[in-house]
């Protein structure tokens, strides 16, 4: 079961952003698949969470840098709604490190990035690449 698939919405017109998109996207759903299927146990979901916490503030850095490089006048909303997340994520993996229960560590995970990473893209990441420019 894919728990977020891609969508042409999804597209920016920035190579390297659309790049990290799909790899991201492809990440949480290889990680969601391995859960589901039994194969994560507590260190891999742990795992998980880092290299998911990992690839996503990259992805937030490189967003942020294109929007400062073009004086972005909402730079600081999209930038907090960046760093919610993030700060999400971090409070999952503390959970999770305390010994939650990891399945519902990474269903929460899960579920939040999916509604996450389609309401951002359709407002905030829209809202950008439409005041850039970018088709």
């Amino acid at each position: 079961m894919t728990l977020i698939a891609w969508r042409d919405e999804f597209r920016t017109g920035i190579p390297a952003v659309d790049h990290e998109h799909a790899e991201l996207i492809r990440l949480i759903n290889e990680t969601h698949a391995q859960l589901l299927a039994g194969r994560a146990d507590a260190g891999a979901i742990g795992e998980a969470l880092g290299e998911i916490l990992a690839r996503i503030s990259a992805h937030f850095a490189l967003e942020e840098q294109i929007m400062r490089a073009r004086r972005y006048d909402f730079f600081a909303q999209h930038k907090a709604e960046h760093e919610r997340l993030i700060d999400d994520i971090r409070e999952i993996m503390q959970e999770q490190e305390r010994g939650a229960y990891a399945g519902d560590a990474m269903e929460r995970l899960a579920r939040e990035l999916s509604a996450w990473f389609s309401g951002h893209f359709r407002t905030q990441d829209a809202r950008l690449h439409r005041l850039l420019g970018v088709s």
